[in-house]
This record gives structure tokens, C-alpha cells and sequence, in this order.
């Protein structure tokens, strides 16, 4: 899969992914800013900016005039926030390219943000964040992120709190949007049935008037871990949920790939090792499963659960005792193991690539972080020459009880026995 990276005159980077069979496409502005770019005061403006760009532009001034504008193309609009990146995507029939353009600059670059429609949407967005709260499977998440990276940004919740998005004004949006969405912050991508001279001829077009300015720098991460973390909510509910995980490493880690694969043997599929081992042999939880996510200084390796309540102390210690039996090599990885998981790894990719958004995601993120970008093909090459070495040799680093934290929510008595269990390892 080919693409093309360019630079327009006032700085902004131009991505294009070439898929000739298609009849779509998907155009994303990316803005290398989000939530762990905020100060305290203004926590989840990221977010709450994403939101607002559709209630109304310069050209679009009301909500439904930007709702019938994207519909009357017959196209699929929407955004998202992280820690680290925010973007907007319209996803349409090739023929109407240059209205997408028309829309999305319009809304991202010139949205009206009236106090009429900040004072409704705060509302809709404490919403969003009680939801979270009533829902321990997220809320626990959110709960281990937050004990992993206390004290930085990174630790708090991306939507914000309902006490900051309270207080926030329209001269806070003007100027958190004036110290961020400039042209040096600023990735479009497209991919789909397009041609690189029609993408770069549209984004010149309707992005080439935005002023330079230079990419955004979060506040680093800089804390050391000397020993478990422990965060524990006591709440009545059905199920126990608890994430175990570690302190991991940044996104341009020289073994990213080979953590990813640590993932998948753990808990991803059917056929993991937590799956098979906590799931289907003893029945403790529906829901297992092991994540790896990377910011720019700084990572998290992970396991989440919901379990039987009586039964979530012998699922830890499950986690546990296959995260530290894989390090120490009690327990091996067999060849047909590692290839199953090189497998997944490169099928999974293979079939996200399928769709244009994916494709998007898949090199706009690149693009955002890295130097160069790899294409599907030299990730695949990088994966086959993993060996089990290498990834014994990345648990052995990351699993370290220093690193570990545990977030616990339930209606356990006390967090007594948490604590005992991971002293012990």
C-alpha cells in the first residue's frame, strides 16, 4: 500500500493513500493536541472542543445547517480525543471530495463556538462523563490510568470533570484553539479512490490560508515507579472489575512491535493465554482481554477483567502468575504460538486496511509521532523476524512488581487483600 506525504507552503502535511477500486473516501483533519496538553483549570477542552465545531460556523452558523450539509452528501462526520491527538472525519463517495473539504474546513477552522450552544453542550458532556461513572467496566479504566500517571495530565479523565467543564468560557476555547490549531499542528489525510495532485489541489485550497505556527508540546511524564499502585472503589455492583498493568514504554520504543505480540499471546483472542486460563478453564469472567497503548514519553501495558465477585482475588493472581511465568520462563513460548500470534497480528491489521477510515488511522498516527512511517508491508516484515527471545526478553523488562498498578472496583469489604496480593510479587 503506497502513499504520499507532503508539505504545503504554510506548512501543513498532506498524507494520501491511493486505493483505486474504491468509490469512497475518508478525509481526517488531525490537530497534534489533546487532553494531556491542558492545565488543570481548562481540563477537557480537547474534548469539548470536538463537540462544538458542529453546533455552528462561520458559513454553517446553526447545528442543523452543519447536520444538513454533511447528510446532503450522503456522508458518515464525525471526531475523536485522546491523550494526545484530536480529529475530525468526513467519510463519502469520491464525487463529493471537494464538498467534504468544504465542510470540514468550514466547521474545524471557523466554528462560531456561540455561548448559547457552549452552555447546552455542557450539559450533554457531564452526561457523557456520568455515563462513565454508572459504568464500572470504563470507570475502572479510567480509575487505573489515573493511579498509573498521578500527578501529570496523562492521569486525568479525557473528557475532563464535571467542575471544569462548568467553568469553562468562550474565551477559553478562542484561546485553546489560537495556541494549537495552526497550520504546524495540523495532518490531513486522505485515502481512498483519489489521486495525489486532486487531494493536494483541495487541501491547498481550502487549508493554505491557515498561518504557520510551530507543533505543540505536551507536558512530559518524567515519574519513576518504586513500587505498586493500588486504587480501590468500593460500589455495589454485579461483577468485580479490576485492570492489572504496568508502567510501559513511549511509542517510538524499539520494541513496540514486540510488546504488541506480547499482547496478543496474553490476552488477545479466543485462544490467549489469560483467555483459556481465566475464561474457559475455570469460568471466572466473560470478559478478559490485554491492551498495549503508547503516548509519546511514555506507555501502559495491560489486563482488564470483569469477574465473578468471590472470584476476582484467584483471577489476579492468574494475571499475575502468567505475566511473571512468562518472564522468568516457566512458562515457554511454543513455535505455533508465536507464529498464531504473528498471524493474528498481521490479520487483524490486513483486514482494518479494508476501510478507508482505518487506512487513515493506521498512517495519519505515524505521521503525527514518528519520523518515518512504516507501511503495512515493513510492519509485517518487522513482525515475521520476531523471535520468543525477544519477547521474553520485553515481559522480563515491563512486568516488574516496581511498575505494577491495580485498579479495583466491586463490593469488596476492603482493599486489605489487594494490597497483600501485589506486595507479594
Amino acid at each position: 500500500m503506497n502513499y504520499s506525504l507532503k508539505k504545503l507552503d504554510n506548512g501543513i502535511r498532506v498524507l494520501t493513500v491511493p486505493m483505486p477500486h474504491l468509490e469512497s473516501a475518508s478525509l481526517n483533519v488531525w490537530v497534534g493536541v489533546g487532553s494531556r496538553y491542558e492545565t488543570d483549570e481548562i481540563a477537557g477542552i480537547s474534548h469539548f472542543l470536538e463537540h462544538l465545531v458542529y453546533k455552528g460556523s462561520k458559513k454553517r452558523p446553526t447545528p442543523l445547517e452543519v447536520s444538513y450539509a454533511i447528510d446532503a452528501i450522503g456522508s458518515e462526520a464525525n471526531a475523536g480525543t485522546s491523550r494526545e491527538w484530536t480529529t475530525y472525519y468526513i467519510k463519502a463517495r469520491t464525487g463529493v471530495l471537494g464538498q467534504a473539504f468544504d465542510i470540514l474546513s468550514d466547521i474545524v477552522l471557523d466554528p462560531l463556538m456561540e455561548e448559547q450552544w457552549i452552555e447546552l453542550e455542557k450539559g450533554v458532556i457531564i452526561e457523557e462523563i456520568n455515563r462513565k461513572e454508572d459504568d464500572p467496566s470504563e470507570k475502572v479504566g479510567e480509575s487505573f490510568i489515573s493511579k498509573l500517571y498521578e500527578g501529570n495530565p496523562l492521569a486525568r479523565d479525557i473528557a475532563g470533570y464535571p467542575k471544569t467543564v462548568k467553568k469553562l468560557t468562550r474565551d477559553d476555547f478562542v484561546r485553546y484553539r489560537k495556541s494549537h490549531y495552526d497550520a504546524g499542528n495540523i495532518l490531513i489525510t486522505v485515502a481512498g479512490g483519489v489521486k495525489e495532485k486532486d487531494v493536494l489541489k483541495l487541501a491547498n485550497e481550502y487549508f493554505g490560508g491557515i498561518s504557520e505556527g510551530k507543533r505543540s508540546k505536551p507536558i512530559k511524564y518524567d515519574g519513576k515507579h518504586d513500587k505498586p499502585r493500588l486504587h480501590f472503589e468500593k460500589k455495589a455492583t454485579e461483577q468485580s472489575h479490576f485492570y492489572l498493568g504496568y508502567l510501559g514504554n513511549p511509542r517510538d520504543h524499539k520494541d513496540k512491535h514486540v510488546e504488541s505480540m506480547l499482547s496478543v499471546i496474553m490476552g488477545q483472542g479466543f485462544s490467549s493465554r489469560l483467555f483459556m486460563e481465566i475464561r474457559e478453564k475455570r469460568g471466572l469472567a466473560y470478559s478478559v482481554g490485554s491492551s498495549v497503548n503508547r503516548y509519546a514519553d511514555t506507555g501502559v501495558y495491560a489486563t482488564y477483567a470483569g469477574t465473578d465477585v468471590k472470584k476476582t482475588e484467584e483471577a489476579i493472581k492468574i494475571v499475575l502468575d502468567q505475566s511473571y511465568g512468562i518472564a522468568d520462563g516457566r512458562y515457554p513460548i511454543a513455535n505455533d504460538e508465536l507464529i498464531k500470534a504473528k498471524e493474528y497480528i498481521k490479520g487483524r491489521i490486513a483486514l482494518a486496511l479494508e476501510d478507508t477510515l482505518s487506512v487513515n488511522n493506521f498512517f495519519g498516527l505515524q505521521a503525527l509521532f514518528y519520523e518515518k512511517i512504516e507501511t503495512p508491508q515493513e510492519m509485517f516484515d518487522r513482525i515475521d523476524n520476531i523471535t520468543s527471545e525477544e519477547i521474553v526478553a520485553s515481559a522480563r523488562e515491563l512486568f516488574a512488581p516496581e511498575r505494577l498498578t491495580l485498579a479495583v472496583i466491586g463490593p469488596h469489604k476492603s482493599e486489605e487483600k489487594f494490597e497483600k496480593l501485589i506486595q507479594k510479587v
